[in-house]
């Protein structure tokens, strides 16, 4: 087992697979170890947008390697993080489930605004703590993020699907560079671009960063060639460009600074770099060291805490944003953890403390948007619901998050069906079950009496709710609603009894 000040983060871009190993000391995340792999899997979908074969081998053969970096750490000093490619891929499921078992820690794919938000974290833990308001940007193999923040806090984050990878397919086919291929890409950049004119405008930065691969890879090259290091201006970018124009093919460019492994996407990086400096007025770019990968590890930190874990005031945001009655939502709350917490199976625990809260947290989150569908229509409000969390962005949260907590807000009332073939995922079954009794109980929208009301698990899926002797009647319509619950339960694999 390795020290548990030792984090691990995993970045699948579309270019590269990365696995970044720090210690954490005193608040800030030292190196101990980085391993890169350039994997290409942003040119392995195929024309139905699926993942091929050999792009998915290469990927898999990767993280087996970084499966054996990793043996001895435990799951909560581990994150892995999917992009962009991994985001369109429609075959996506069979990749990250091989690739998880593989590299024995779960991959969570990411929004785009989600990936924004941990690259600017990256970025502002290497930085010094000053008060200048920043705009970053990165270009990875099938998306740019673009960030604007002060200090460790974005507070605009946006994706664009516009990469090096994507863009040397399409306008530098075989690697070759011509000044109207360059014009092209360049224009269609621009196009893509054109809607966050509005939103980052020159008067709201006074520093630009550029990270990661694409900006590292150009500020290297223009380095070498005798520009200053660690900038980057457009008259730089140029007379670069230029210098690929005449060298004809990337094959056949002789470049100091590009590594093997940028040469094939030079060509469609540089020209979404010189569109992202001339659409928003950047004269000259700052070369940062942070990067996805150490946003994902301070957030690791974060997320190890209810007071520093970011999800819970994004769940709050959504909340108030949908007019959710908070009081409902907190009896909700409340009741559904009681019970949940008689069922938590040893199984499920850790000795880690953090690892205990985690699907309570995940619970109580549910809880507090299990209406967020009311705006929308009372009427099957919790399948409105399920379509918000399945289609929202909010700040660190994954997209496997937010399904998870679509497939318990689905499944809060009504019949079973519609979640049935997950709930062979026992965690998922028993969260399911404590939200559905915690709704039921609080149908009259007051605190429900539940002193005396106690819920046992069996190891043969099956649930016991044992009520005081004359709570049924008392409580006609709960007791109604809890006999409707056992019925629903009888249809699937599990049951419930009352007793």
């Amino acid at each position: 087992m390795h020290s548990p000040h030792l984090l691990a983060a995993v970045d699948l871009g579309s270019n590269s697979f990365r696995l970044e190993i720090g210690r954490l000391d005193h608040g800030r995340i030292q190196r101990v170890d980085y391993l890169k792999e350039t994997v290409r899997q942003g040119n392995g979908l195929d024309e139905a947008g699926n993942l091929m074969p050999e792009a998915m081998e290469r990927g898999w053969e990767c993280l087996a390697r970084f499966g054996e970096r990793l043996s001895g750490f435990g799951p909560q000093q581990v994150r892995a993080v999917a992009t962009q490619t991994l985001r369109e891929a429609r075959n996506r499921d069979a990749f990250l489930v091989r690739g998880g078992e593989l590299l024995g820690f779960p991959i969570e794919v990411i929004p785009g605004t989600e990936e924004a938000r941990l690259i600017y974290q990256g970025v502002a833990h290497l930085l010094p703590d000053a008060d200048e308001r920043r705009l970053v940007v990165d270009i990875g193999g099938r998306s740019t993020e673009l960030i604007l923040g002060q200090r460790h806090a974005a507070r605009v984050a946006q994706s664009f699907r516009v990469g090096s990878v994507a863009w040397s397919m399409q306008y530098f086919p075989q690697g070759r560079f011509t000044a109207a291929a360059f014009s092209a890409a360049e224009i269609a950049a621009q196009a893509v671009l054109d809607a966050a004119l509005d939103t980052y405008p020159r008067t709201a930065w006074d520093v630009a960063y550029g990270s990661s691969g694409t900006v590292g890879a150009v500020g290297e090259a223009l380095t070498a060639a005798g520009q200053p290091a660690g900038t980057i201006t457009l008259k730089a970018l140029d007379g670069l460009r230029d210098r690929l124009i005449r060298a004809g093919t990337a094959q056949a460019l002789r470049l100091d600074g590009i590594k093997e492994d940028r040469r094939a996407v030079i060509g469609g990086g540089l020209s979404v770099l010189r569109a992202v400096m001339v659409q928003f007025g950047i004269d000259t770019l700052q070369v940062a060291q942070g990067a996805l990968r150490q946003g994902v590890l301070y957030d690791l930190v974060d997320r190890a805490l209810p007071a520093t874990d970011l999800r819970g005031p994004s769940a709050a945001q959504l909340a108030t944003r949908f007019g959710v009655d908070m009081l409902q939502a907190d009896r909700v709350e409340r009741t559904a953890l009681h019970f949940f917490e008689q069922v938590h199976s040893r199984a499920d625990r850790a000795d880690d403390p953090d690892v205990q809260a985690g699907p309570a947290r995940e619970l109580a989150w549910a809880a507090r948007l299990h209406e967020v569908g009311r705006q929308i229509a009372h009427s099957g409000y919790h399948k409105h619901g399920a379509y918000i969390l399945d289609n929202a962005d909010a700040a660190g949260f994954t997209l496997t998050e937010l399904h998870r907590l679509s497939l318990l807000v689905l499944g809060q009332r009504g019949k079973l069906r519609k979640i049935e073939d997950r709930l062979g995922d026992a965690g998922l079954a028993r969260q399911t079950l404590c939200l559905r009794l915690a709704v039921a109980l609080c149908h009259a929208r007051r605190d429900p009496e539940i002193d005396g009301i106690g819920l046992r698990e069996s190891r043969n899926k099956q649930w016991t709710l044992r009520l005081p002797e004359d709570w049924a009647l008392r409580f006609p319509q709960s007791a109604h609603l809890l006999r409707e619950e056992t019925a629903a339960w009888a249809r699937t694999g599990w049951a419930l009894e009352l007793s």
